[in-house]
């Protein structure tokens, strides 16, 4: 067997690369859009912590409708929408340290639509929203069990709302509970195949309960699904599987172009396999897309500056 032996420059780079694994901050990712799914522009996205510490971000959505804050300590959050002219929206988040948390799209409807389904006596809306509410709220006190029934009472009246399904998922697998966990995303999925978030949520109580083989047969029909092949060359990469976290993140590139997350990930694995004219090609690709997580772009940088020729 070949044996690798770094000095120089190279050591600190390896050391630089390694030390992205220890962010301390997260990073929130999501899309919003109207009822007809068009994006929404200059939306505000506000995210604030429920953990009894005021911790409080705020962002605007660009012209895709996307968002995206670092700097986020992990912990369980509320996430709040609001644009003038639009009845804002609210969901639970758990943000994670390091890669970031892809949270649920978010739909937004005129208030003059609301105004005018309510005026039209859609009372079953109001008590479904209600509900949501309490459910989410039973959530975010940590009474799980109380909001696992009341989103169960949702479903006695509204059996076919996926998001009902996925909220499920993320109270089970809180609860380290994977068979329900895994039984709740795979129904949002029935209810929505193109559910990107549940199927990226499946991926991870696969991964988070050791179950390597339903990884891999769920990874193979994500197909060009970008949220689903990031998570996948994470795991690969927390696992060791060097070339197979970059045939992931390869086909993040080709499915988001305009992502520069998947370059960085791409550059640190070539470092680590001493590809080094392609690792610098990468890292540079990666900064030239002015890039919003600062410890990736420190990184980064630490690494082209050992990794370049002095002049």
């Amino acid at each position: 067997m070949k044996r690798l032996f770094v000095t120089g420059g190279l050591f600190l780079a390896l050391a630089l690369a390694g030390s992205a694994a220890r962010a301390q901050t997260g990073t929130a990712r999501g899309k919003i859009t109207d009822d007809k799914g068009q994006p929404i522009v200059d939306a505000i996205v506000t995210i604030e912590y429920q953990g009894g510490v005021t911790r409080k971000y705020e962002t605007k959505t660009n012209k895709k409708g996307e968002y995206t804050q670092v700097g986020i300590y992990p912990g369980v959050y509320k996430v709040t929408v609001t644009k003038e002219g639009y009845q804002g929206g609210v969901q639970d988040a758990r943000i994670s340290l390091g890669e970031p948390t892809y949270l649920a799209d978010m739909k937004l409807v005129t208030k003059a639509a609301a105004q005018a389904a309510a005026a039209a006596g859609d009372k079953g809306q109001e008590e479904l929203r209600a509900a949501f509410k309490t459910a989410t709220d039973l959530t975010q006190a940590g009474k799980l069990d109380e909001a696992v029934a009341a989103y169960n009472d949702i479903t006695l009246k509204h059996p076919n709302i996926a998001e009902v399904q996925f909220n499920l998922g993320y109270i089970y697998r809180q609860k380290k509970d994977w068979p329900a966990a895994e039984a709740a995303y795979k129904k949002a999925l029935e209810l929505r195949p193109g559910y990107s978030e549940a199927k990226a949520a499946l991926l991870a109580i696969y991964q988070d309960s050791q179950q390597p083989e339903k990884a891999a047969e769920l990874a193979a029909t994500a197909g060009d699904d970008a949220k689903v092949q990031f998570n996948l060359g994470v795991s690969y990469l927390n696992s060791g599987k060097g070339e197979e976290a970059l045939a992931a993140f390869q086909k993040v590139v080709a499915a988001e172009p305009a992502n520069p997350e998947p370059h960085y990930h791409i550059g640190t694995i070539l470092v680590g396999q001493n590809k080094i004219p392609e690792a610098i090609a990468s890292l540079e690709k990666y900064l030239s897309m002015n890039p919003t997580n600062a410890q990736n772009v420190a990184t980064a940088q630490g690494l082209l500056q050992a990794l370049k020729p002095k002049k």
